[in-house]
């Protein structure tokens, strides 16, 4: 594991860096892209008067995603447009994946201090955090559409450390079938209208079933769960073929000190605060264990592109590690 922790990461010593442009390629207008301006505002109102930036950031993460609690789930809001990828927030209907998502990208946002922010800034740290490389070109493929390959695409980054080994009971995870994306493209819009993307999807499915990836045996998260912190990422490892995880959350510390779940659910429609983690996972005969990573202050973001990719590589173990 040391290895993992020398990763090199850069920042201007120590200060805030930029994120990327927004949008390098074609890209769709604000009112196609951002949903929830309201709430956005009123969050940001919030943040700004009560000094959220001075927050570590699995506080920050936390203090954001409560003010989505209650907010109704809704499935494939990614799916915008018939072509072109754009980074895009909806506030009125979330998922599990854009939950936690926006949550990350909000604590990252306030980060840089300021006394007002527009949704743009939002769009900025979702293209980072959602996109290989950290940029959207306009094409859908550039998109991370499996969470175990945003893990390692985090930690070279700088966004997340992935733990799970350092926590300890973990396993790997091996001959894992990934094809969801391209077994049922029906479901995504882009895939449908685009029948030249699904040769390429697959492609990307083989280099994701490729992946050193590792988890905790549900039976075990238990011994675990008092290691966790308030912000960290939960990835739910599935028993099915298709793809690693199934599920994602944010692990919510309260008072009682219980570790529980946070996350957007489709069984009750909405996004709540669940039982513990172990709880959780022994509910679902599907669930087999859990991945998780640890955010990251945004300075510590990696913004050089060779260390990146070096990064990759040592994490992966793969030699070609793009798309």
């Amino acid at each position: 594991m040391k290895n993992r922790r020398d990763l090199l990461r850069i920042g201007a010593l120590g200060l805030l860096v930029p994120s990327p442009i927004l949008l390098a390629g074609p890209h769709l207008k604000l009112n196609r892209t951002f949903k929830g301006t309201d709430q956005f505002e009123k969050i940001v109102k919030k943040a700004v008067s009560n000094d959220w930036y001075k927050k570590p950031i699995g506080e920050r993460i936390m203090a954001c995603a409560h003010e989505m609690h209650g907010t109704p789930y809704v499935g494939f809001t990614l799916e915008i447009d018939n072509r072109i990828e754009s980074p895009s927030v909806n506030l009125h209907g979330l998922d599990c994946w854009t939950f936690f998502e926006i949550a990350l990208g909000m604590a990252r946002m306030l980060e840089l201090q300021k006394t007002s922010y527009h949704p743009n800034d939002l769009l900025r740290e979702i293209e980072w955090t959602r996109y290989r490389s950290g940029v959207c070109n306009g094409n859908y493929l550039d998109r991370i559409h499996y969470l175990a390959e945003w893990f390692f695409e985090a930690e070279a980054r700088g966004i997340a450390t992935d733990i799970t080994r350092e926590l300890g009971q973990a396993q790997r995870l091996s001959n894992r079938k990934i094809q969801e994306m391209t077994v049922l493209w029906k479901s995504y819009r882009y895939l449908k209208h685009n029948p030249e993307l699904r040769k390429p999807m697959a492609v990307h499915e083989r280099r994701v079933a490729r992946l050193p990836v590792y988890y905790i045996p549900r039976e075990r998260v238990h011994l675990i769960e008092s290691k966790l912190q308030n912000g960290d990422i939960m990835g739910i490892v599935t028993r099915h073929d298709g793809g690693f995880c199934s599920h994602v959350g944010l692990l919510s510390k309260g008072k009682d000190g219980v570790a529980r779940l946070m996350h957007a659910s489709r069984n009750y429609k909405r996004v709540v605060v669940d039982k513990s983690v172990s709880g959780y996972l022994k509910s679902f005969s599907s669930h087999l264990g859990l991945i998780v990573a640890r955010p990251l202050a945004r300075k510590q973001a990696v913004v050089d592109n060779s260390v990146y990719q070096s990064n990759l590589r040592k994490l992966t173990g793969m030699r070609e590690v793009g798309p």
